[in-house]
């Protein structure tokens, strides 16, 4: 038996060779631009010099993280990073839970998919595009303050100049982005519960609402839980290219995250070693998430990936 195993996943990897040649493009995409770049870490540990390379640049040791944590930004950028990181978590994942079991209890079909579209489309967007068109939203002379003057007579707000606004718009910006994407997530889990539980319940006497709370939600727990670890993998992304594209140096108090300090570190001061250490620091902690995240799930409902 054990010498007719390796014929038979020889004859496994025959049968799906045209799904592994499929997969071949992104190993090497992946190889080359995630795994391969991971070499150029080691200026965390050097004061690199580019014209002296990675061999001949001196190495320092982990005078670049003092120096990183000792800088008077790195605070406010850390805090800003897990306050906007962690409303944009909880929010993409309530906000497409809540929608998408409200469009299961939609009966019109047209209707549905007519929502799911509508509310897909920004996914497919770049920040380049949507946050354009959120600027011209939240302007002093765009939709929402002509909207504010005309119904309530209010004068004119600058959104965009205040740290009172600007960080809710960016976190409610990147929330209506992305809900479309999870909430169809969401409503294809919603579609593999097991549909002879809510005729039990039927039978025992549960209404919609109380089908809705004690057979949907848990049937789609395990799939909140893969966006829950997911997300915290990203508690230190809080969305670099939305906020670059968006921010300007009023409101620097309150949106300014790791990573725009890492862009002035590395593209604007050319300080690379620093910018590599901020990089190798956001990894590990990002790390350290996943992993908690994961094994918490592992422990508390026996969910695994593997």
């Amino acid at each position: 038996m054990e010498n007719n195993k390796p014929k038979k996943r020889k004859k496994s990897l025959y049968r799906t060779r045209e799904l592994h040649l499929m997969l071949f493009p992104a190993v090497i995409f992946t190889a080359l631009f995630c795994y391969l770049p991971i070499g150029g870490l080691i200026m965390a540990f050097q004061d690199f010099k580019p014209l002296l390379g990675f061999q001949k640049s001196a190495f320092v040791g982990l005078k670049q993280f003092h120096y990183i944590f000792t800088m008077p930004s790195f605070r406010q950028a850390f805090v800003n990073t897990i306050i906007i990181a962690f409303f944009k978590i909880t929010l993409s994942i309530l906000v497409p839970l809540v929608l998408s079991l409200m469009l299961n209890e939609v009966t019109k079909s047209w209707f549905k998919r007519s929502v799911q579209t509508i509310v897909f489309i920004p996914y497919f967007f770049s920040w380049a595009i949507l946050a354009g068109m959120v600027l011209e939203i939240f302007a002093y002379d765009g939709v929402i303050n002509n909207v504010l003057e005309s119904l309530f007579g209010m004068e004119s707000i600058a959104f965009l100049v205040s740290n009172k606004y600007f960080r809710t718009i960016v976190i409610g910006s990147d929330v209506w982005k992305g809900m479309g994407y999870n909430t169809v997530l969401l409503l294809a889990a919603i579609t593999n519960v097991d549909p002879t539980l809510h005729e039990a319940a039927q039978v025992d006497g549960a209404g919609r609402w109380k089908q809705m709370l004690h057979v949907t939600l848990p049937g789609i727990m395990p799939m909140v839980a893969v966006l829950t670890v997911l997300g915290l993998g990203g508690i230190l992304n809080a969305g670099f290219e939305q906020i670059l594209i968006m921010y300007n140096p009023t409101v620097e108090k309150t949106v300014d995250i790791l990573d725009t300090l890492v862009y002035r570190l590395g593209m604007v001061s050319h300080q690379y070693s620093a910018a590599a250490a901020m990089g190798l620091f956001k990894s590990v902690i990002s790390l350290l998430f996943v992993g908690t995240s994961y094994w918490i799930l592992y422990k508390k409902s026996d969910y695994r990936v593997f």
